[in-house]
């Protein structure tokens, strides 16, 4: 690696500091939904069943997840600022209607057509970010975007408060709005770049060429290892952001009452919707702010001296969370929960900023956002599965110990992963 591409180039740290509202939104509007079941069931009764709740967040992992690796092909061949905007316009539209729906119908598919507007931003802004950052900035980088996301969980733990103050459909009106404008200001403001010998095409000659990118990425044998690294943990994850807020709600509510005097008012309902629900995604949240931040400063540093420190860097995050998850599955009081939930959100941060930084180890520029994308695809996937499955088991009393054994995969992936062995920080075009 060149003196010159060690370096963040003109407008790199610019161009994360317009992305991360971006990301913010891009979680805020797809995680609210989780704390606001109880206010939009007193209007549409069938949210309040926890399978129908389930099916109502899974539908937009599995959207998301099928839209995700077409959406990084067409990145890898457009102009990315144009998919970037017009994402963030469209599913902030959704959310605005959604403040409008009237049943669950309704509901159901506009958070369908918000997996699609989603799917299109995180390939394109990651391996945007990554053409900007091709040195030892790279992770760091990616963890500082990476903390819009989890600040949107965090701020999406808020719903129900907003919900009691304004109306479910007040919450989701506003938050669309922010987004379209904020749209007009991302048009203005952020920049493409390309990589030197990347080509920027139209629609039609980008769909055209995506068959030549899928027999290219896919004969990257380490991809492979990759996918499955990425969609293990995932599973895990996004049960976590789905169904932690259930959880916590059902905690002992005069348990919470004596970690968290100031709630001894608080009847056991206002406990659950007020304190436990917000509590348990701000908690992992501001943990997981912690752990990319941590992960991507930690693995720029060590990938100095040591070319797989991205990689292990992960693996250490990914070892973190297995006993977090038996903890959550088995523990019996709040304040393991709690315990639980801040170490899980510290190692899945540092696992979550690497993610495209290592994928730059193995894939060149031209592909790295159809590569991210198929990542989207199977870890979003296992997410959507294990969403629904959680759900029916949440039907039968079963919740925590179905979190529990979402350890096992994360397992699996650890060794797996301990297998690859990049040579280079940064690979380039064949």
């Amino acid at each position: 690696m060149s003196a010159m591409s060690e370096k963040a180039l003109p407008g790199a740290w610019l161009t994360v500091m317009l992305l991360w509202p971006v990301a913010l939104l891009n979680y805020l509007d797809r995680q609210v939904l989780s704390t606001l079941q109880p206010a939009i069931g007193a209007d549409i009764s069938m949210v309040l069943d926890s399978q129908n709740f389930g099916r109502l967040m899974g539908i937009f992992l599995w959207i998301y997840g099928v839209m995700s690796p077409m959406s990084g092909l067409v990145a890898d061949r457009m102009n990315r600022k144009t998919l970037i905007v017009g994402s963030l316009a469209v599913w902030s539209a959704v959310t605005l209607l959604m403040g409008h729906a009237q049943n669950f119908e309704q509901l159901y598919w506009m958070r369908a057509l918000m997996g699609v507007s989603e799917a299109l931003y995180i390939p394109a802004g990651l391996a945007l970010i990554a053409d900007y950052h091709q040195g030892h900035t790279r992770s760091l980088a990616v963890a500082v975007h990476m903390t819009g996301l989890y600040c949107g969980q965090a701020l999406g733990g808020f719903g129900a408060l907003a919900a009691d103050e304004l109306s479910w459909r007040v919450t989701f009106q506003g938050l669309g709005l922010a987004g379209v404008a904020y749209s007009v200001v991302l048009a203005v403001f952020l920049k493409e770049r390309k990589a030197s010998d990347a080509v920027v095409e139209t629609l039609p000659r980008a769909l055209a060429g995506m068959g030549k990118s899928l027999v290219s990425l896919f004969s990257i044998g380490a991809f492979f290892i990759i996918l499955i690294y990425f969609a293990a943990p995932s599973a895990p994850g996004w049960v976590v952001k789905n169904w932690l807020p259930t959880l916590f709600g059902k905690l002992n509510p005069d348990t919470i009452r004596s970690l968290l005097p100031m709630t001894a008012g608080y009847t056991d309902a206002e406990i659950a919707s007020r304190v436990a629900k917000p509590l348990s995604t701000i908690v992992i949240a501001a943990s997981g702010f912690v752990g990319v931040i941590g992960g991507g400063m930690i693995a720029d540093r060590w990938a100095r001296v040591n070319v797989r420190g991205r990689i292990l860097t992960g693996v250490i995050g990914l070892s973190l969370t297995i006993p977090a998850l038996l903890m959550l599955g088995y523990g019996q009081s709040p304040s393991l929960a709690l315990m639980a939930a801040v170490l899980y959100g510290i190692g899945f941060g540092l696992f979550d900023a690497n993610n495209m930084p290592v994928l730059c180890q193995f894939v060149p520029p031209r592909l790295r956002a159809a590569g991210y994308g198929f990542m989207n695809l199977v870890g979003v996937s296992a997410g959507a599965l294990s969403t629904e499955v959680i759900g029916k088991l949440d039907k039968a009393g079963k919740l925590a110990q179905g979190i529990g054994w979402l350890a096992v995969p994360v397992v699996i992936a650890v060794l797996l992963v301990l297998l690859l062995r990049p040579t280079t920080l940064n690979r380039s075009e064949d």
